[in-house]
């Protein structure tokens, strides 16, 4: 990313939301950015994992877990699935495991915390919808970009 938020925020401070800072980086990447795919699910990844597998384009995957601080929706496992298919990065608003390994992986990764203990499954969710949180609204085919200074989202791509 050429560009990192705070200038972005200079530049284009009309057209930006700013997402409320509640979010730590354990990806690989400190820095990215892309167009926003969409999930809403409550302690449940096999949404997940079906959005993962699908070609990421260098997409971002905004995960509304519901801020649950409960269960992990995004394990090695996934991460290493959505590198592979393309994704850019992750925003988990929910907890994240395998945290030393995902920091290795090349994708970024923020979440609002990490914890031990894996998700059920039971396939219920929503996907490819609008959803808010951060105070923030997130709709699929805007723009995100995150780095170590926050997380911003744009209706179009910023340069």
């Amino acid at each position: 990313m050429d560009m990192l938020t705070a200038d972005l925020c200079d530049l284009h401070e009309d057209n930006v939301r700013v997402v409320e800072p509640m979010f730590n980086s354990y990806g690989g990447r400190s820095a990215f950015y892309g167009r926003i795919a969409t999930l809403k699910v409550f302690e449940d990844n096999s949404l997940v994992r079906k959005a993962l597998l699908s070609p990421g384009e260098n997409r971002i995957l905004v995960i509304d877990g519901g801020g649950s601080l409960r269960r992990a929706l995004v394990g090695d496992q996934l991460a290493a699935i959505a590198v592979s298919s393309g994704w850019s990065g992750m925003l988990v608003y929910g907890c994240i495991r395998d945290s030393r390994a995902i920091g290795e992986m090349d994708i970024g990764v923020f979440a609002i915390d990490t914890h031990p203990m894996k998700t059920v499954k039971r396939d219920v969710g929503e996907t490819d919808i609008p959803v808010s949180f951060g105070g923030v609204t997130f709709t699929p085919g805007e723009w995100l970009y995150a780095d170590e200074d926050g997380v911003i989202v744009s209706t179009s791509a910023l340069e």
